[in-house]
């Protein structure tokens, strides 16, 4: 796992991809919460308070976290590396965690920068230090299992095809249904709607925000992400029979 974690991170950081994913995403939130006027911007809400942060960063990632998981498989099949890959002496199991932590790893590298935006609002406050440090931690925590999701179903999409745009396109869509197609059609479910809705990440997402890390909501990311990673290996097991 290790020798293919380090091949990823070394492939990401040696192509503009790693250096792209990082600079899109601190740009994008900084413009959108410290430039543009409008819903997500900080200084013109009155709050020191992180909250469009993460109303913003989830749809932003729906689409950065395919970008980077597109090619996982999808480039392996499409220059024939894919058999001599599974051939190596290496579980499929193994070959997929290292992949999928190297994805994770590097859209975590571009969170970490956004911390600064905490130490500013702390600063900012009135008094300073008012800051709801509970729910903006709660966040993060939800944030990191959230991409944690993303990244599994971008990496089981890249083993559809062997064609890049299709697999980010496919990893989009099930990202985005995912995130908010339920919550989306649940008013339609009349008595069963929360329980439509909290098929969807949203909800648990939402939950984790408001500062308690309640272990349903763990779970259904653990869940999420061990699903699609558990049928990843199965395409690959299919592929390789």
């Amino acid at each position: 796992m290790k020798a293919i974690l380090f091949r990823e991170i070394n492939s990401f950081f040696g192509s503009p991809i790693g250096y792209l994913v990082i600079a899109i995403f601190l740009l994008l939130n900084g413009l959108f919460l410290w430039v543009f006027e409008g819903d997500f911007n900080i200084l013109n809400s009155g709050f020191a308070d992180l909250s469009p942060f993460f109303t913003l960063a989830p749809w932003i990632l729906i689409f950065l976290i395919p970008a980077v998981t597109m090619r996982s498989f999808s480039d392996e099949k499409k220059q024939g590396t894919l058999e001599l890959l599974l051939t190596k002496p290496l579980s499929i199991s193994s070959i997929v965690t290292g992949k999928f932590a190297a994805a994770l790893l590097l859209v975590l590298i571009a969170i970490i920068p956004t911390l600064l935006y905490v130490w500013v609002l702390y600063g900012l406050g009135l008094p300073e230090g008012n800051i709801d440090l509970g729910s903006t931690l709660g966040s993060y925590f939800g944030l990191f299992f959230l991409i944690a999701a993303y990244a599994s179903i971008g990496i089981f999409t890249s083993t559809l095809s062997d064609n890049q745009i299709v697999a980010f396109i496919s990893a989009v869509f099930l990202c985005f249904v995912f995130y908010f197609g339920f919550e989306g059609i649940a008013s339609y479910f009349g008595t069963i709607q929360s329980t439509v809705s909290s098929i969807g990440m949203d909800a648990h997402f939402k939950s984790m925000a408001r500062g308690v890390l309640d272990t349903r909501d763990i779970l259904y990311f653990v869940s999420i992400s061990i699903l699609f990673l558990a049928l990843t290996v199965y395409k690959l097991k299919a592929l390789k029979s």
